[in-house]
């Protein structure tokens, strides 16, 4: 899935769509969806700020709808950062992605409508606001949404380069894997010297 784009919208001052599902026939209507074999991660794109009151109103109304089956989980994936006010450190947390939830569901006409007519919510990442593209299991690691295991085909001793953290484009050479905790170590040159370093299944690529 492509970088996820800052978003500068804001809210409209009349309703947007309660999430109450409408009769069968008219929400298929509406937009028919293909339902899935299995909960997948999705992006949807909310209103500048309404991502936390997204993130609210959805988990309520999930609960007050019994669709905890459906519907599993809802995040606005956040990562601490330090700011400096008045001279002094101060310890915050900010959005990764500004403008954007993320929900794990089973993709039906019922979630489907639930989730695009929550208030504050603009449409689905995709070909079109109205036809949701799961994330693939690297993506939802790698945005820091859920520690899903992923595959990698990457053995001791390839030469790999670390693709971000502090360490990015740094090449180097494999010399372990441990798939339980999703890590590698790769030993790179730094200052003349070969240092090990600890990286995610994410964060290198065979070269």
């Amino acid at each position: 899935m492509a970088e996820l784009e800052e978003k500068t919208n804001t809210m409209p001052s009349d309703d947007v769509a309660e999430t109450t599902p409408k009769p069968a026939v008219e929400r298929n209507l509406y937009q028919k969806q293909e339902k899935t074999d299995k909960p997948y991660w999705y992006v949807i794109y909310t209103y500048s700020g309404y991502e936390n009151k997204v993130m609210t109103n959805l988990l309520k109304t999930v609960e007050n709808h019994g669709l905890q089956d459906t519907i599993i989980d809802v995040k606005v994936p956040m990562e601490d950062s330090i700011e400096v006010v008045n001279g002094k450190k101060k310890h915050v947390q900010r959005k990764l992605f500004p403008g954007y939830v993320m929900v794990k569901m089973f993709l039906t006409d019922d979630s489907w409508y639930i989730v695009r007519n929550t208030r504050g919510v603009t449409g689905f990442v995709g070909p079109d606001s109205s036809k949701p593209i799961p994330l693939s299991d690297v993506e939802v690691r790698a945005m820091g949404v859920e520690n899903v295991p992923i595959k990698i085909n990457i053995e001791k001793g390839d030469n790999v380069i670390i693709t971000s953290g502090p360490f990015d484009s740094f090449i180097g050479t494999v010399s372990e894997i441990d798939t339980e905790k999703q890590k590698v170590r790769v030993i790179i040159s730094m200052f003349g010297r070969d240092t090990a370093v600890e990286m995610d299944f994410v964060q290198v690529k065979k070269i």
